[in-house]
């Protein structure tokens, strides 16, 4: 798809307009990045105020109306909704409604009783399950969890690894893309994809397996030792405790549910142009109940903070002790030979005394890598 067709679609103008609208939001920022007018997001916005969705067509939409029949016209519209968007339930479907101005939407329990009349409701969701109740972050940013969603093959016979990135606070899914491999250079560059458009978060959090985590005990890897070095703060879940990226494994669970059981791909870019339109509804048209069903568009903003093409250079403080880690990942210090991890080979590092005595921290630019006790052999 060209840049300009990209341009052209609805769903497109409806994230850099909804982006838009957010108290605070940078216009001139949002125009850079999504590469467009001020005069032309203006335009859209005006018309989205006005007229909605269908101010962001390129040609008008007539409203389709039938008297008399309202009871018929919500039914098919309550299962065409539930055909397009399998696993929505009946509140989702409810709200739904109501945001594009449907008139006398009937209660969940109505919406419910349609689907199972229709043979639209799987058995197995009408199991009651208990929900988590899960920390949040306050502001968009302030924390992304990554992670790769269980990969698959598609019809050609080749694999693919579904990467996901969303934000914390939102719940707004800033990546989702189709991936050959899970190899440091495709997620780099889907990750540098992410960061010119919506900005770099303030950390990022991250399972212990490839790319993201290491296998010399230091827990890093040069694609987190790339984060490090953009400013970004780095944190990997405990091992054995998938909750800590409760939110990114709730998404996995409702992106196999509601598209990716439903469908055979052909390959990897068949997937991408599922993946795509289904990220826009998910951000902008899915409500979510953990927002008050709302959608995760209404709450989130891109960062303040813009990707660097260029790394910036690792500098420290006068009074921080510089060692270079060596091929191996150690370092020396004091005459003692220090593991620091063979992803920072060749770079500086920091060591930095604490309050207690014999215990120093190493430091690689922002991030804490070591804490080591120098009355201790070392390794």
């Amino acid at each position: 798809m060209t840049w300009k067709e990209v341009v052209e679609t609805v769903a497109f103008r409806k994230e850099i307009v909804t982006l838009a609208s957010q108290p605070g939001a940078n216009i001139r920022e949002l125009c850079r990045r999504f590469k467009v007018s001020a005069k032309t997001l203006y335009k859209w916005i005006g018309r989205y105020r006005a007229q909605g969705e269908a101010g962001l067509q390129n040609r008008s939409r007539r409203p389709h109306r039938s008297p008399g029949r309202m009871g018929a016209v919500l039914e098919r519209k309550i299962l065409s909704m539930r055909k397009k968007n399998r696993g929505w339930g009946a509140r989702k479907i409810g709200n739904r409604l109501e945001v594009l101005g449907t008139t006398n939407v009937p209660v969940p329990s109505a919406i419910h009783r349609v689907l199972q009349r229709n043979g639209a409701i799987d058995p197995a969701e009408s199991r009651k399950h208990q929900a988590w109740k899960r920390f949040e972050h306050e502001a968009p940013n302030q924390l992304w969890q990554m992670d790769f969603k269980g990969w698959f093959r598609t019809n050609d016979g080749m694999p693919c690894h579904p990467l996901t990135v969303l934000d914390d606070h939102s719940r707004y899914v800033v990546c989702l893309e189709a991936c050959r491999n899970q190899q440091v250079e495709t997620v780099q560059q889907k990750l540098t994809k992410t960061f010119r458009r919506y900005g770099l978060p303030e950390r990022m959090t991250m399972d212990n397996g490839s790319p993201w985590g290491g296998d010399d005990g230091s827990g890093y890897t040069p694609l987190t030792v790339w984060l490090v070095r953009l400013g970004v703060v780095v944190s990997h879940s405990a091992p054995y405790h998938p909750q800590t990226q409760g939110k990114d494994e709730r998404f996995h669970r409702t992106l196999g549910a509601e598209l990716l059981r439903w469908h055979q791909f052909r390959n990897l870019e068949h997937v991408q142009r599922r993946l795509q339109p289904y990220r826009d509804i998910y951000n902008h048209e899915r409500p979510h109940q953990a927002l008050e069903m709302k959608v995760p568009a209404s709450r989130y903003q891109i960062s303040g903070r813009r990707f660097p093409e260029k790394l910036p250079l690792i500098e420290y403080d006068s009074p921080d002790t510089v060692r270079w880690v060596q091929i191996k990942g150690h370092i020396s210090y004091e005459g003692k030979r220090i593991l620091v991890g063979k992803a920072f080979r060749g770079y500086p590092v920091a060591i930095r005394a604490t309050a207690e005595d014999g215990i120093c921290e190493i430091y690689f630019c922002h991030q804490r890598v070591r804490r080591i006790d120098l009355r201790e052999s070392q390794k």
